[in-house]
């Protein structure tokens, strides 16, 4: 990638810890969910990052609430790219494999080795939440042979340098193909510290090369966020924002939607004289087929196996 591309804005609609006590704006219902994803796509984003949630805003990994928002989202714009988280701690794979087998996203994400993942509190002294998230090798394979048989791109999320080289053997084995879509995740305890340096290390590592075939991009958690989305445009990156990982504008401000961060994302983009990749151009740079014009998205989410059969 280099700074004459397009640069892919993805939007983190909605993630699986904080809620609406420390944000209002954070979606629960499908309804909430397709007007944030109306504002993004109006601001720029090319992709949606999806956790799921009940309508009163417990996290959910079953296959009817992630059908819902997506329907709902789908309904509410003409294109967009849907990602579809498959982290989680405590939660079978069978279950996450379930909703990908049934709805079938563009993409989803894929977190590329087990870590430490906490989050600390300096005016407690204390973590807020501390767990060990199992990442393995086998893990990793058995989701990337999923993938590769429903069509299913995935995103890397690399926490650290080392999550970056883990893509190389698979590479090797065949299983992965370019262009390969890397996200270098910065700021969560446990990972790599979120600084610019240590993103211009982690671009390096990327197979082929900052500049090769492959595209990466920066998720900033927090605060930090900012700082980061400047260094990975600046560096030749694509950027994720969202009220999954930072509640805040620049100006310390809590956005009031998801629209108001992709915005300021967009902003900072044109300042450096780039400009936000459309939904088209996102799905030509990052390897993703264009959606079939003679099925619509909902009878795909309705009937995938029937709906993928009459597009062959």
């Amino acid at each position: 990638m280099s700074l004459s591309d397009p640069v892919v804005i993805t939007n983190s609609i909605s993630g699986a810890i904080a809620n609406r006590d420390q944000c209002p704006a954070i979606p629960y219902t499908p309804e909430e969910y397709a007007a944030e994803a109306r504002r993004v796509v109006d601001e720029g984003a090319a992709m949606i990052h999806i956790h799921a949630r009940t309508p009163d805003g417990v996290p959910s990994y079953e296959i009817e609430d992630f059908r819902t928002i997506t329907e709902a989202i789908n309904a509410e714009v003409d294109d967009v790219i849907i990602n579809y988280s498959t982290g989680a701690i405590g939660v079978s794979m069978e279950k996450r494999i379930a909703y990908l087998r049934e709805l079938r996203p563009d993409v989803a994400a894929l977190n590329m080795s087990s870590m430490n993942y906490a989050k600390y509190s300096r005016k407690r002294k204390d973590f807020v939440f501390n767990a060990v998230f199992e990442n393995s090798f086998d893990t990793i394979i058995e989701f990337l042979t999923v993938f590769n048989e429903l069509g299913i791109k995935a995103e890397h999320e690399c926490f650290d340098t080392g999550h970056v080289a883990n893509l190389d053997p698979l590479i090797d084995m065949g299983i992965l193909e370019a262009p390969l879509q890397i996200s270098c995740v910065m700021g969560v305890t446990g990972g790599i510290r979120p600084n610019a340096r240590n993103l211009a290390h982690m671009a390096d590592q990327v197979p082929g090369g900052p500049d090769g075939p492959n595209n990466w991009g920066v998720i900033g958690i927090s605060r930090d966020q900012w700082m980061l989305v400047a260094a990975a445009l600046t560096l030749g990156g694509n950027v994720r924002v969202g009220l999954e990982d930072n509640l805040y504008l620049p100006s310390g401000k809590m956005a009031r939607s998801n629209g108001e961060l992709v915005a300021k994302a967009r902003q900072m983009t044109e300042d450096i004289g780039r400009r936000a990749a459309t939904v088209a151009e996102a799905r030509e740079l990052l390897g993703i087929p264009k959606r079939d014009a003679d099925v619509s998205r909902r009878e795909m989410l309705a009937h995938p196996i029937e709906a993928s059969e009459a597009s062959a």
